[in-house]
């Protein structure tokens, strides 16, 4: 299969790249993993295909020094988050999560930004950074927002992003002092879409997070396991708590014991 015809760009700035889409039926181009196999079974059909690549500083990923946040250029490859010694020892849970995602030739070539606006059930960046309490900052001709990923997510597939907004930055809070972070996922084959995945961080000063994939069509948060956790609770009782308002008897069972595992990889 060949894609429908289109017009290409490769803007060199972040306005020219806003103006270009602000056009009728433009599509950005990230890291292409899943948008150019769209293109090829003509499942996506734009006019106008504004590919990022040359775009001044949106690969870019450094950590504030004034508060301490990671902020991940939406250019960033997931290689590069891969092999970054700051990320793996400050935000291990990112590290450990995108050594999940396909091969090594996918990570090399897909980004942060690409998998965030995918918004895949089966993805795992959108579920570690939602356990992490990340921002994600939006930019078009009309001006820029910045929004959690409660807000971001909506649905299987689906952004709060507008047809005319880019994601340009996602930001990563400083984690809690002594926080501990694992990610756990199961899927048939290594580099194969996950059936479920926990992402979890705990911390002594009354912090827990526990990020569920799998468990609907977005990234889902577990705040009955999270306060559960802060009052103390163990690693069964938080699973527990973690799935009860699932319906499917094996999701729920898969997803309790993957809970399981993370929370006793944390020492909980």
């Amino acid at each position: 299969m060949k894609p429908a015809p289109f017009d290409y760009r490769a803007p060199r700035s972040l306005d020219a790249a806003l103006e270009l889409i602000a056009g009728e039926d433009a599509r950005p181009l990230a890291g292409g993993q899943s948008l150019i196999p769209m293109l090829n079974f003509r499942l996506a059909r734009p006019s106008r295909l504004v590919d990022l690549h040359l775009v001044a500083g949106l690969d870019a990923m450094r950590v504030s020094r004034g508060d301490g946040c990671l902020s991940i250029g939406a250019m960033t490859t997931q290689a590069m988050v891969e092999r970054s010694p700051e990320v793996a020892q400050r935000w291990p849970l990112l590290a450990e999560a995108v050594a999940h995602v396909g091969h090594a030739a996918i990570r090399a070539r897909g980004t942060v930004g690409g998998s965030v606006a995918h918004a895949d059930p089966a993805a795992e960046l959108p579920t570690a950074l939602t356990a992490l309490d990340a921002r994600f900052r939006l930019c078009s001709v009309r001006g820029e927002r910045t929004l959690t990923a409660s807000e971001l997510f909506c649905g299987a597939l689906t952004t709060a992003i507008a047809s005319d907004e880019l994601l340009v930055e996602v930001e990563v809070p400083v984690a809690p002092p002594g926080a501990r972070m694992a990610f756990v996922e199961h899927a048939r084959t290594h580099g194969d879409f996950a059936q479920g995945g926990v992402a979890v961080v705990v911390a002594a000063d009354r912090h827990a997070s526990v990020a569920l994939l799998g468990a609907g069509p977005t990234p889902v948060r577990a705040p009955d396991a999270e306060r559960a956790l802060i009052e103390g609770a163990d690693a069964r009782q938080a699973a527990e708590l973690a799935v009860t308002r699932l319906p499917d008897g094996h999701r729920r069972a898969l997803l309790r014991a993957l809970v399981v595992r993370a929370l006793e990889r944390v020492g909980r």
